[in-house]
């Protein structure tokens, strides 16, 4: 892509906060740089939202919950049908953009594109699906009416490592559920979720139903909505620390909640699995988006007797992979987003490797500019070492060694998160067995990537709460009201 398509792109988003169907500059006029993460270079300049855009966005969203909330289920569901409609006429630019503000290769780009605007047309048909029950009462004196109502205002916290599909996940349910929204993108990547508002506008939503808050004070501005008790939901997709900070201020106005956090997936190979498939399988649960990704395999755990010739050939693999920025052509490895995240990930190897762990390719940052580390795979990495409990969020796959089934089982569970776990067997009564027996929310049997917009997302333990997508993913935004009829 050339510099002026490039300028071109960037150029084309509103930089201004949303809020009530306008475009407003932040209060005092601040701005805070988004910068490309391969070159360290500002893109442009964005709204920076103040405590007090905070609350006008809430204003703003319960102002317009009522006439919402009236809308046509049908009409709901149209107008994510449009709004999928655009996301894939725009995929290449808006690949591009996320890729310039996050760094992903630009074909993993234009694949979450697509993965986001599955969201908005799997929830178009779901907002016409929305049910309810009616029963006679077991002496046969009354009537039981069961209906499923909007949850009301819901405040949404999005990520950076899927800038859109994050956005698409939570806002599809609301919009189909008839729930305005106040949402806060990371700061890292605003540009993504400022144009898919741009698209949704386009797409005929009315005023007040989705704000859209930028800011660089996360905290100041959304805690303060959270504690304010006119929003009825939150939605939050992040690490688990800040997760439980969330949960902590929910619990002042007993907000509903629903939390995508941290992971640690294991990925087991057994000696009967099929090599080359375990193979393919985890090179993308460990290599889809960079390894930042909280469904990436995070501790691969090989039987003994393959053990040697799976780090052999996934070595191959990995050291084979280009590195460079996302937007050139063939490039699988883009940057990391940001300097902390590569002194976390080159902590994390040195950790492993003080321990006796072994570098067989990568293992070291790359001097900049650009935030980035190259493809790593270590072996003889001791169950000790920080990065078997510490969620890596980049491209390092550390292989560990296991005899039994037992074995493994136990070494996978050990850990506080519980949101995805792989394996790979040739025996379904063993995978059956074993996929039983893990403490995930989800499962990758034989397969490297779980995420589907048709299917339930989300995790055990400290992972999270709810789930997004599939059938489930709307009931997070509905209430449910029993009316009691005396005949």
């Amino acid at each position: 892509m050339s510099a002026i398509s490039e300028t071109g792109v960037v150029g084309s988003v509103d930089k201004d906060l949303f809020i009530g169907g306008k475009w407003v500059s932040a209060s005092g006029g601040k701005t805070f740089p988004v910068k490309d993460p391969s070159t360290g270079e500002v893109l442009c300049e964005v709204a920076d939202a103040t405590p007090a855009d905070g609350v006008a966005a809430l204003d703003a969203a319960v102002a317009a919950q009522a006439d919402w909330a009236a809308v046509a289920p049908r009409e709901r569901g149209e107008i994510l049908s449009r709004a999928y409609a655009l996301l894939i006429e725009r995929r290449d630019e808006l690949a591009l953009l996320m890729t310039l503000e996050m760094g992903k290769p630009l074909a993993e780009a234009k694949g979450e594109i697509t993965y986001a605007a599955e969201f908005f047309r799997w929830f178009a048909e779901e907002a016409v699906r929305i049910g309810g029950d009616y029963a006679v009462a077991p002496n046969g004196a009354g009537r039981f009416l069961v209906t499923r109502q909007p949850v009301g205002p819901t405040l949404l916290i999005t990520p950076w490592n899927f800038p859109m599909a994050m956005g698409t996940r939570k806002i599809g349910p609301a919009i189909a559920a008839g729930c305005t929204m106040v949402i806060k993108p990371a700061a890292q990547t605003p540009l993504s979720m400022l144009a898919l508002t741009a698209i949704l506008v386009e797409a005929g939503l009315p005023e007040g139903v989705l704000n859209v808050l930028t800011t660089t004070d996360s905290g100041g501005v959304m805690e303060p909505l959270i504690r304010d008790g006119r929003a009825r939901k939150l939605s939050f997709t992040g690490s688990t620390a800040v997760g439980r900070k969330l949960l902590e201020q929910c619990a002042e106005k007993v907000l509903r909640t629903s939390m995508e956090l941290g992971g640690n997936a294991p990925f087991v190979v057994f000696e009967d699995a099929d090599l080359e498939a375990a193979l393919d399988g985890v090179m993308q649960a460990k290599m889809r988006n960079i390894g930042e990704a909280c469904t990436a395999a995070n501790r691969i755990y090989v039987q003994r007797g393959l053990v040697d010739e799976f780090s052999r050939r996934l070595t191959e693999r990995m050291s084979a992979l280009p590195m460079g920025r996302g937007t050139e052509d063939g490039v699988v490895v883009g940057p990391l987003i940001d300097e902390a995240a590569v002194t976390k990930v080159s902590s994390l190897v040195k950790d492993a490797v003080d321990r006796g762990a072994k570098v067989l390719t990568g293992g070291s940052a790359v001097d900049g500019p650009g935030n980035f580390y190259p493809a790593t795979v270590l072996v003889d990495v001791p169950s000790g070492a920080k990065l078997v409990f510490e969620e890596i969020f980049g491209p390092v796959a550390p292989i560990l060694t296991f005899d039994t089934e037992d074995e493994v089982v136990a070494a996978a569970n050990d850990t506080e998160f519980g949101l995805v776990s792989y394996l790979y067997t040739s025996d379904l009564k063993r995978g059956l067995r074993v996929s039983e027996r893990l403490d995930a929310g989800m499962i990758g049997l034989n397969q490297g990537i779980v995420s589907n917009p048709a299917a339930p997302f989300g995790g055990v333990k400290q992972s999270g709460l709810g789930r997004e997508g599939g059938k489930m993913g709307i009931e997070e935004f509905l209430e449910i009201k029993y009316i009691a009829v005396n005949l």
